[in-house]
């Protein structure tokens, strides 16, 4: 593959270093024209007329996602952002007293703030699952904590705050062989690598747009598998999701679809689409080596030099890297980061509340290269870390 060719395609790149792919990736000119063309078309014609011009194209999407995922269309369903996607799953179980909701210590800090509400609320109870030696969720001790009240495992597949890639397929494995259901929180995964359900074994699948698929701002889906329809009833109803039978009743639409909504952003929708129908194009398991060996490449030169340390935890790890400079607060370390106009943010203790528990390492410097930066790019951000370090 030609990087420089993505490079061409992706504007950002001209301008800054963009490690900041696990908050939103650089859009490519595909998606931008994409998004802008529907955008004119909806001021030239109408909103509703251009969404009917272009039909075909949005319906397209799901074809798109459901492929990208190892799916069928009528299993997604698209929303504004993927906590929206995780809610609507989540808040359509049922939950009593004693019930047992099993989760790790890498969940997402909107996730674990859904499960304490519904334990407050129901008298459920949230299990926090060990970590193994290596730091990613123990398998062991979640085949041996599931019982006859586990109503569900939820797991974050990589965390917001490392390079952790926690083992998905084995945790799948466990629940099916149990019968409990399985929610992915796949938020930083899909788009960065290979993500196939059917490999998973999950039974519920939530992502964005935003961050390693490229796509734009308020997109994201949830993918359900058939068969958890029977168990799941959503607690938000209306014209896109279910059908007025004539008389007091009513019947939920097929699939995953009862799960949406009628309103959305249709340049948003073909934007995402656009992006995912480029991710497939490149290929995936393409994208996922490139992506993780950049990782590892800046994981690597960042371990060498004194003064740094780097937090990511598990036996794999992904193109997420986590790291400070020994003695100087992190906000300073992101902040003379961005005067060399190269792109990071930093981890949140409260959106990781199990980890900072567990660890209590953060905030870190979170960097996170994808498959259009180059080895320069991450060569020069660890200059800028041992320059910091040299001189404290």
């Amino acid at each position: 593959m030609d990087i420089e060719v993505f490079r061409r395609d992706t504007p950002g790149t001209a301008n800054r270093i963009h490690l900041n792919n696990a908050g939103a990736g650089l859009l490519s000119r595909r998606t931008l024209e994409t998004m802008t063309a529907h955008l004119e078309l909806e001021a030239a014609i109408g909103g509703y007329e251009a969404a009917d011009q272009e039909r075909e194209r949005i319906d397209a999407t799901y074809a798109n996602v459901a492929q990208l995922v190892g799916g069928h269309p009528d299993e997604v369903a698209l929303f504004d952002n993927s906590t929206h996607a995780w809610n609507a799953a989540f808040s359509s179980m049922t939950f009593e007293p004693g019930d047992r909701i099993l989760t790790g210590r890498a969940e997402y800090g909107s996730n674990v703030l859904a499960y304490l509400q519904t334990a407050q609320r129901t008298g459920a109870e949230v299990v926090v699952v060990p970590n193994d030696a290596s730091g990613q969720l123990d398998t062991a001790a979640l085949a041996q904590l599931i019982d006859d009240r586990t109503k569900l495992v939820g797991v974050s597949h990589v965390p917001t705050g490392g390079g952790l890639v926690n083992p998905a397929a084995e945790i799948g494995r466990i629940t099916r062989a149990a019968g409990v259901p399985f929610l992915l929180d796949a938020t930083q995964s899909v788009g960065q690598f290979p993500v196939s359900v059917a490999e998973l074994g999950c039974d519920m699948l939530t992502a964005t747009g935003r961050k390693f698929l490229r796509g734009p701002r308020g997109t994201g889906f949830l993918w359900v598998r058939p068969e958890a329809l029977e168990y799941l009833e959503p607690r938000s109803i209306e014209i896109a999701t279910a059908t007025w039978d004539g008389k007091r009743g009513f019947t939920w639409q097929d699939g995953a679809r009862r799960f949406g909504t009628w309103e959305a952003g249709y340049s948003n929708v073909l934007g995402l689409s656009a992006a995912v129908q480029q991710a497939l194009e490149i290929g995936m398991d393409w994208i996922g080596r490139r992506a993780i060996d950049l990782g590892a490449y800046l994981r690597d030169r960042l371990d060498a030099v004194p003064g740094v340390t780097t937090y990511d935890l598990g036996r794999q790890r992904c193109a997420i890297v986590t790291a400070k400079v020994d003695a100087m607060p992190t906000a300073e370390v992101a902040a003379a980061l961005a005067e060399h106009r190269i792109n990071v943010t930093t981890t949140d203790p409260t959106h990781a509340q199990f980890d900072t528990e567990d660890r209590g390492v953060h905030p870190l410097v979170r960097l996170s290269p994808h498959y259009y930066n180059t080895e320069a790019e991450l060569d020069r951000a660890v200059e800028v870390f041992a320059k910091l370090a040299a001189a404290r």
